[in-house]
């Protein structure tokens, strides 16, 4: 231990020992020679840890993916926990090694066993919190010795654990949902894997919705675990994207009588899962990576047939119902509380270029098969009936029905909806 004015300083070596202490048991395992070896499987997992969290908590069973080796655990998890510990070790930028910290932290804390092991998962973030405290007294002392002008290349951002989960922060959404995939487990043996794999596993919704999802999207060269990462870090790193996540499933589970349960929506909805991706793919549009956002939208299309632009607009508490044959154009806009059914295209006229497609305001209902086309509004409330061409303006709280659509009531004076349509649906 060394001191940089007066404040101790802990060495990078002495944070690996720290941090690969508090958690070898929960990490590695004894084979018949006596050599602890990391509890993944051999082949393909190091790559893609998250998919890793299918094997048995006792560390007996091989990866359950079709790609993976069925060969004894061994050489592919030292590769991972080699990584963890250059990442704490090596030198990076600020924020880097907090970020490598919190990504081994979640896949650790995610491979704790089919319970919930409060007392060991306790002891990993004690520990780790030990570290971060020590890691805070060396940045601060390190910046006052360089002075207010001087680089702080080597300073660790540690904002990124706000997000590290503790016994006293519960989710009650993310709660219930694993409370329904017990339940179904007990109920349905022939999905326990399946629901182990896809929530019970995992610690927080966001982290079994990335691995969902990404699992769903994948294809041959687009790898489950580089989408999982991806998916991963952006719900993390934006709450409004969290917020809508819990706004969407709550509006799926009102007012769509079909949906049994919140892990219904989760597992099988396509109509959330796309809006979710879509959600993924207009922060990476709007941070300037439209390459890879549009490649995210080919494959909504091409899994979910659902293709959403990733520059338009979706607000929170939105239902696409059965989604199948959904058509959303770059320039629009869907407002909170929305409920959309499916073969329902928001485009454009061909006419122009630019802001080109519609409107649609809060709380609005878009039946089966309606087709609104044109830099058009739909007002806040507004229904449009099922099958309808809409290429006017619609008031709110109005409906609009027909080829070409009319106001119901007539446009001088419409009649006007009592109720907020969007929110309603089939509500049971």
């Amino acid at each position: 231990m060394m001191a940089v004015g007066g404040t101790p300083v802990l060495p990078r070596a002495g944070i690996v020992a720290m941090v690969s202490g508090s958690v070898s048991s929960s990490v590695v395992r004894m084979d018949g020679s006596g050599v602890a070896k990391p509890r993944f499987c051999e082949s393909g997992c190091a790559k893609c840890a998250p998919v890793s969290l299918a094997l048995r908590s006792d560390g007996s069973s091989s990866c359950q993916r079709s790609e993976c080796s069925s060969s004894s655990l061994s050489a592919c998890g030292s590769a991972m926990f080699s990584n963890f510990v250059a990442r704490v070790g090596g030198r990076k930028s600020r924020g880097g090694v907090a970020k490598g910290l919190e990504a081994n932290v979640a896949i650790l804390m995610g491979e704790r066993g089919s319970g919930n092991n409060w007392t060991r998962d306790s002891q990993v973030l004690d520990s780790l919190r030990n570290v971060i405290h020590q890691l805070e007294s060396q940045n601060s002392a390190l910046s006052q010795l360089r002075g207010p002008s001087a680089p702080a290349a080597d300073d660790v951002d540690l904002n990124g654990f706000d997000e590290l989960p503790s016994r006293g922060q519960e989710d009650l959404l993310w709660l219930r949902m694993i409370e329904e995939a017990r339940w179904d487990s007990n109920k349905e043996p022939a999905l326990a894997s399946y629901l182990y794999s896809t929530i019970l596993s995992h610690r927080t919704l966001e982290r079994s919705l990335a691995f969902h999802l990404g699992n769903k999207l994948s294809s041959s060269t687009l790898l489950s675990t580089q989408l999982f990462n991806l998916l991963h870090d952006t719900f993390m790193e934006d709450a409004d994207i969290r917020r809508a996540i819990r706004d969407d499933i709550e509006a799926v589970k009102e007012r769509d009588p079909a949906c049994v349960s919140y892990i219904h929506c989760l597992l099988n909805f396509k109509g959330f899962l796309s809006c979710q991706a879509q959600r993924v793919a207009h922060r990476l549009w709007n941070q300037g990576r439209h390459s890879l956002a549009l490649a995210i939208q080919s494959r909504v299309s091409e899994v979910f047939q659902v293709d959403i632009h990733p520059a338009a607009r979706i607000g929170s508490g939105v239902l696409f119902d059965h989604a199948t044959g959904l058509v959303v154009g770059e320039t629009a806009v869907i407002g909170n509380n929305v409920s959309i059914l499916h073969h329902v295209t928001l485009g454009g006229t061909g006419a122009v270029g630019g802001d080109r497609h519609p409107k649609i305001g809060d709380g609005v209902l878009i039946g089966a098969g309606a087709t609104i086309l044109g830099n058009i509004s739909i007002g806040a409330g507004a229904k449009i009936g099922a099958g309808s061409i809409v290429l006017i303006d619609v008031p709110p709280h109005t409906t609009a029905v027909g080829n070409p659509a009319r106001l119901i009531g007539g446009k001088q004076k419409p009649a006007k909806l009592s109720e907020t349509p969007g929110k309603i649906v089939g509500r049971k």
